[in-house]
């Protein structure tokens, strides 16, 4: 273990390296903590409208519809607003996205549920305004972080961050509920937004940020082949979460405890934070897309067994397998939008990368409920089967176009030499298939 707490490794060079040398380089720590703050509206607000709706008077059916519509339109203004700062930076999009998000859900707070129009309008301006903080941390990585080993090992911490945020998050929101009130919790969590949010476009490195020049094209990152092809993938990655999620209150019903519905989420996060930090304790060797088919096909075979539905204790330690290479193949799959984001998209590519993570999710909650009504806790499990070995079955079927890294039409820098991990001030991987640390510039086709 290194200073802090981070796990290190001697690389070839023999240098030392871990989180604690990523978080150790100026304006990294800060830049982590404020977006995994401003991302605190995000990562709670379904589980908050929810709340507020009950506390509200309102059905179960009227939280569903609210939360629905803030999934929904957070997924739609990702993207846009990734577009956005790719044109503009960070600063003239980030917050003043951060302030309107944070407005809408503290309208929501005070007007309530009476006017229903009202209440539908407040969740969808706070999820279409919802900053793209995900994806500018990305973009921002290898600005701060001058050597390309570095870069690949704040993708795991940021993967690892992830899931510490979606653990406590909650827990957050039910604790301010405890101590004062549901509508105070919504408030406080978008007042820590956008203190969050400010903190990093307060900072130089996201001031100074500028997307590299891109082709006028109506649909930007899309047109790449290979993100077209991830991001399918990792629809059906988001599918099996959002089922585990509604599989899982089933599971806890059918043993008459409700605890039980949280441990099995906590051990899948326990997992995903157990794997992140292996998986970004090392470097690796190959093209990162052929080994994001392996870890999704490990992700696949850890979703597979949990619709055996075994005793708690059995399911818990199932849970924790079925989370043990989330993060890895999140962190694998940042660097491949890295590889693929054609030239002045990189905060959209990554932003659309969690728009298809979250529209799975949603899709996956949507499907699961029917199949438990229907079929039984046992078969909502095998939703989450289904959707990691659809999940690999496209990565699989579009390796073609996976298997080299979209042209950016600028030279190959030396690896080695000062612009390895993108050029300085513009946050955004400029190499034409440079190598990854581990292998060379010859990688396979």
């Amino acid at each position: 273990m290194g200073a802090g707490g981070g796990t290190t490794e001697v690389t070839e060079a023999g240098k030392t390296t871990g989180y604690a040398e990523v978080l150790r380089v100026p304006y990294a720590a800060r830049l982590l903590t404020g977006t995994l703050i401003g991302r605190l509206p995000h990562a709670t607000g379904p589980v908050a409208v929810v709340l507020f709706t009950r506390a509200e008077g309102g059905g179960y059916s009227l939280a569903g519809a609210l939360a629905a519509v803030y999934g929904l339109t957070t997924a739609v203004g990702q993207p846009l607003l990734g577009r956005a700062v790719d044109l503009y930076g960070q600063p003239r999009v980030q917050l003043p996205a951060a302030v309107v998000s944070a407005l809408g859900m503290v309208l929501l707070a005070v007007a309530g549920i009476g006017v229903l129009p009202v209440a539908f309008a407040a969740v969808a301006v706070a999820g279409l305004f919802t900053p793209p903080l995900e994806g500018g941390l990305r973009a921002l990585w290898p600005s701060v972080l001058k050597r390309e080993d570095q870069v690949h090992r704040a993708y795991a911490l940021d993967a690892v961050a992830q899931e510490i945020m979606f653990t406590v998050g909650p827990l957050l929101v039910t604790l301010l509920v405890a101590v004062h009130s549901e509508a105070a919790a919504l408030v406080v969590i978008n007042v820590l937004g956008v203190l969050g949010a400010l903190a990093v476009v307060a900072s130089e490195p996201s001031r100074t940020w500028r997307s590299a020049p891109r082709e006028a094209h109506w649909l930007g990152a899309l047109r790449s082949p290979g993100l077209l092809a991830l991001f399918g993938s990792f629809f059906f990655v988001g599918l099996a979460l959002g089922s585990i999620t509604v599989a899982g209150v089933s599971y806890a019903d059918d043993h008459g405890r409700d605890e039980i519905y949280g441990w099995l989420l906590a051990a899948l996060s326990l997992g995903a934070l157990v794997g992140g930090a292996g998986y970004g304790a090392r470097q690796w060797a190959g093209p990162p897309e052929t080994r994001l088919r392996a870890i999704v096909a490990l992700l696949a075979l850890g979703y597979l067994p949990l619709a055996l539905t075994p005793g708690p204790l059995p399911m818990l330690a199932l849970a924790a397998l079925s989370g043990l290479f989330l993060a890895p193949a999140l962190a694998c799959s940042f660097v491949v939008v890295d590889r693929h984001a054609p030239r002045g998209t990189v905060t959209e590519a990554f932003s659309w990368l969690v728009t298809a993570f979250g529209v799975g999710a949603a899709a996956g909650t949507a499907v699961t409920g029917p199949v438990v009504d229907g079929a039984g806790t046992a078969w909502s499990f095998t939703v989450a089967g289904f959707g990691g070995v659809a999940a690999l079955l496209v990565l699989t079927a579009t390796r073609g176009v996976l298997t080299a890294p979209v042209s950016r039409a600028v030279p190959v820098p030396d690896p080695g030499g000062p612009g390895a991990a993108g050029r300085p001030g513009s946050g955004e991987n400029d190499r034409n298939g440079a190598a990854e640390p581990g292998f060379s510039s010859g990688r396979e086709a």
